[in-house]
Parts: structure tokens; C-alpha cells; sequence
């Protein structure tokens, strides 16, 4: 089965808009609407896509061993991925999750607070990653005064929400 670039289906796209308009007598027809704009992504145009050519969404460091497990048990196991910003001064308040956690700090300082870090408090900069494992309560702030990015995967049980805060259903 042969692949037609897309670059070939746009251009036959244009070619026919605008023969189509001199087939009508007498009358223009309406401008073409502009084409909406949109972050870049990788188009696939061969057969064989090379699974090194990628966008890379977000990259951050992580000291110590990362272990993933999620049993979402009959439901299944539901990957969402998600942009969080939080503006200076703003918190997500004590939450949870049902079922890990792992983001990237693409910009500014976010004030971690959770039992497991040393005195409670941790601030993760540009670059840091975050993992939090399931049913832990924590809450994160931006004490900053530029805007705090994240993009986070949750790994949860499938139908469940991503955040909790109903901290009773909350369990490591």
C-alpha cells in the first residue's frame, strides 16, 4: 500500500479550490479561511515512521530509581498527560491520587509539600522530575513570582478521578 505525502494532499486540496472557482460564471467565490495555527508536530509520511524523530513534550531528572506500578484491576489503567499551570501564589491544595504520578518542571519553582521529604517541603526547579506514588496527600504551590509549568503523566485506575480531594479516600 503506497502513502501519499501529506504535503501532496494539501496541494491538490489548493489546486481544486481554485479551479473549482473559475468553473463559476460571473461570480467570485469566498477567500479560502485561513489555516489555523498550531504547535509543531511530527507528520509521518513513509510507511516506516523512524521512532527516533519525535517532539520531545518535556524532559526533567530524577536522582534515584523510579519503580511504576498501577493495578487498576478489572477497569484498567488510564494515561492521561497534562499541562498544569500555577500561577504565582497559587496551590493546588491536599489532594491525592489513584495511582502514580510523574511530572517535569518546565518552568519556574514549585513548593512540593508531602510527608515523605525531609522536614515535609521540597522545591522542584526547571528541569526536576516528580514522581508521587498513589493515595499520597500533598499539596503544591507556587511561592514564585512567575508562573509555574508542568506536564504530568497520571497513571490511574480507569474512571477514576485524576485528583482527590476528598482526603478520607486517600490510601498509600
Amino acid at each position: 500500500m503506497a502513502c501519499t505525502p501529506v504535503r501532496s494532499i494539501s496541494a491538490l486540496a489548493v489546486l481544486a479550490t481554485v479551479f473549482a472557482g473559475c468553473s463559476t460564471a460571473g461570480t467570485q467565490p469566498p477567500p479560502p479561511a485561513p489555516l489555523p495555527t498550531a504547535p509543531p508536530v511530527l507528520t509521518v509520511t513513509t510507511p516506516v515512521a523512524d521512532p527516533g524523530r519525535g517532539v520531545v513534550i518535556a524532559r526533567g531528572v530524577q536522582e534515584e530509581p523510579v519503580h511504576v506500578s498501577v493495578d487498576g484491576g478489572a477497569e484498567g489503567i488510564s494515561v492521561t498527560y497534562r499541562q498544569i499551570i500555577l500561577q504565582p501564589g497559587v496551590s493546588t491544595g491536599r489532594h491525592c491520587h489513584h495511582g502514580q504520578v510523574i511530572g517535569v518542571v518546565d518552568r519556574g519553582e514549585l513548593t512540593h509539600h508531602a510527608d515523605f521529604h525531609p522536614g515535609g517541603v521540597r522545591v522542584y526547579r526547571a528541569g526536576d522530575s516528580i514522581v508521587e506514588p498513589a493515595g499520597l496527600v500533598h499539596e503544591a504551590r507556587n511561592d514564585g513570582p512567575t508562573d509555574v509549568v508542568l506536564t504530568v503523566t497520571y497513571l490511574t485506575t480507569r474512571g477514576a478521578p485524576l485528583i482527590e480531594t476528598d482526603l478520607t479516600q486517600c490510601q498509600p
